[in-house]
């Protein structure tokens, strides 16, 4: 969000719509046009890596995706599985190790542990009512 305010060419997709795209553009013989649009961005902010499965088409095209930006432009994933079972995310290690080199790279890798952001509020609203009736 910082980058956004800064007026940073910020982008913020989940990984599946974003292989999605990526196959689609593919499939119509426009991969290296789309692939020239992600590139662009200051900022690409790739949601929920590995909570739907990635084949190896899109593992290759996300592969394809990374290795344009390194060095160019920040990318940022986020996801709740350890570099450690990448591999079984895309199916073949080797993608896997190739496109964790290029994310680790110059990088700062941030584990956050504890409640999940998204259910913080519920689970406060609950803890307040089981106070109030209690």
């Amino acid at each position: 969000m910082e980058a956004a305010r800064n007026r940073h060419c910020t982008y913020f997709i989940s990984c599946h719509d974003l292989i999605t795209n990526l196959k689609k553009y593919k499939n119509e013989n426009r991969l290296t046009e789309k692939l020239k649009v992600y590139e662009k961005y200051s900022v690409l902010i790739i949601d929920e890596l590995g909570y739907l499965p990635i084949d190896i088409e899109g593992a290759n095209l996300l592969f394809q995706l990374i290795s344009k930006r390194y060095e160019k432009h920040s990318t940022i994933i986020t996801s709740n599985i350890n570099f450690g079972k990448w591999g079984e995310i895309f199916g073949d290690n080797m993608i896997a190790n190739a496109i964790l080199d290029r994310l680790i790279h110059h990088s700062h890798v941030f584990n956050i542990t504890g409640p999940s952001y998204r259910t913080k509020d519920k689970l406060n609203i609950e803890d307040k009512n089981k106070l109030i009736s209690a």
